[in-house]
């Protein structure tokens, strides 16, 4: 069996650079670093390495006294981020003296017992090098760097890991990785919330609360399913610059990283264009596809509407989508939870199906029989074979035949339709590539017909 990856907690005061620290080891902008303070929302995690040893990264929110019933919920994350974690890195800053917010952290990392090392950043600004009154926090371990001259990390990693164990592999199984897209305050968090079975993503009434991509793991029917919750993307007139523009890229990342997104739908408000242009992206990249339909407990209780005639009403909207599945939910009661997972395994399913090459000619002489090729500019295209690229992640096949070029775009779309019939690829996308047949490429794939 493979062995559970450790995991660094990284806690600290608002902007004393954790997501800098956060990016700066895993080389790629996952946190949002802004010099607003408190940028980072949600606790998220990604897999790091260093020297070839893997383990968990994880970012935490900026400590302090909570104010409402939102910044509690951001607090006891970073307990949970603190209980979790098999080493704490408690980060601070040179250039200001210990404040009561950095006692009381490093009083809630002391008391896990669990291995904390104090990370004092940007001493490229302190005035005073001798930092010898940061011992009275009580921590043993302490380290001195700069984020932004990347001073002292290496020394930090090289001590973390004589404590950790060392793990070579990346992770022990293949996961199904899903996102969950949608404009603000569809519901995003609360169904991620309610698939991880834990209070993992902040939720709240106001709208954009979550600003990072926030990830968690499930097991259903031995088989891993990692969630990504992501940032709502507004209209492009309503995108804030800064902070919120990269989180709409980070959306955008998580579905290009995705094997199936979710586009959730708010019930009360079903006829936004917005919505469409998130399915045409979603398809664009070429993922799988579940329209979920949230808050239906409340929907239901106002109008007398059924969930047929909101799927007539979706069927016309995202006709450029058919083969997208639609499920009603609602988080609150967690109706058709358990059939959500259901239809991830399915999708999954249906993107790694290999046919046989005989069977796929079968289909396509059938095809042609019933309706042959209709051709641009008076030209008379003719198909001869098909055949399926194995190493793709998504169902795709390549058509070789004479004028292929002159196909109308209505018959590739009856092509890839007659092809759905006859073979389950329901939720997600379908690739064909029409390619101008010669002598080499008919002999070459001819002779891997089973």
């Amino acid at each position: 069996m493979a062995r559970k990856l450790p995991i660094i907690a990284i806690v600290g005061r608002a902007n004393v650079g954790k997501s800098s620290l956060f990016n700066n080891i895993l080389k790629q902008k996952y946190a949002v670093v802004a010099k607003e303070a408190g940028t980072t929302r949600d606790s998220i995690a990604e897999k790091a390495s260093y020297r070839g040893n893997y383990f968990w990264l994880v970012d935490t929110a900026g400590a302090k006294d909570p104010e409402d019933q939102f910044e509690l919920t951001i607090q006891d994350q970073i307990k949970e981020a603190v209980i979790g974690a098999d080493v704490i890195w408690m980060l601070t800053e040179a250039n200001i003296p210990i404040t009561d917010d950095d006692r009381k952290i490093a009083k809630l990392a002391l008391r896990n017992n669990k291995r904390v090392m104090l990370v004092i950043n940007k001493i490229d600004q302190a005035h005073n090098q001798n930092l010898d009154y940061f011992e009275r926090l009580g921590i043993k371990d302490i380290y001195k760097i700069s984020v932004v001259q990347n001073k002292g990390i290496e020394v930090l990693l090289e001590n973390t890991l004589d404590i950790i164990p060392q793990i070579k592999s990346s992770s022990d199984v293949d996961s199904i990785k899903v996102s969950l897209i949608g404009r603000p305050n569809v519901g995003k968090s609360s169904l991620f919330n309610t698939l991880a079975r834990k209070q993992q993503a902040i939720v709240a009434d106001k709208a954009g609360t979550t600003r990072d991509v926030n990830k968690t793991s499930v097991r259903y029917n031995n088989t891993k399913i990692e969630f990504m919750d992501t940032a709502g993307i507004r209209r492009n007139g309503k995108i804030q610059v800064g902070v919120e523009k990269f989180s709409v890229l980070r959306t955008l990342w998580a579905i290009e990283k995705s094997n199936i997104c979710l586009l959730l739908i708010d019930a009360n408000e079903l006829n936004v264009k917005l919505d469409e242009k998130l399915a045409g992206l979603i398809k664009e990249a070429s993922k799988g596809l579940i329209i979920v339909i949230t808050k239906w407990d409340a929907y239901e209780e106002k109008t007398p509407y059924s969930s047929d005639s909101i799927i007539k009403l979706l069927k016309n909207n995202f006709d450029f989508v058919p083969w997208a599945p639609v499920i009603f939910t609602s988080s609150v009661s967690g109706q058709n939870v358990t059939k959500l997972f259901d239809l991830i395994l399915e999708i999954n399913h249906n993107q790694q199906r290999k046919l046989k090459t005989s069977e796929l000619n079968s289909w396509l002489k059938q095809a042609i029989q019933a309706h042959p090729p209709a051709g641009l500019k008076n030209r008379n295209p003719k198909l001869n074979y098909i055949t399926q690229e194995k190493d793709n992640t998504i169902p795709s096949f390549k058509i070789f035949g004479s004028q292929t070029k002159f196909i109308h775009w209505s018959y590739k779309r009856y092509l890839e339709h007659s092809l759905r019939d006859q073979f389950d690829f329901s939720g997600c996308s379908v690739e064909l590539w029409f390619i101008e047949k010669n002598k080499r490429n008919f002999e070459k794939y001819n002779s891997k017909e089973e």
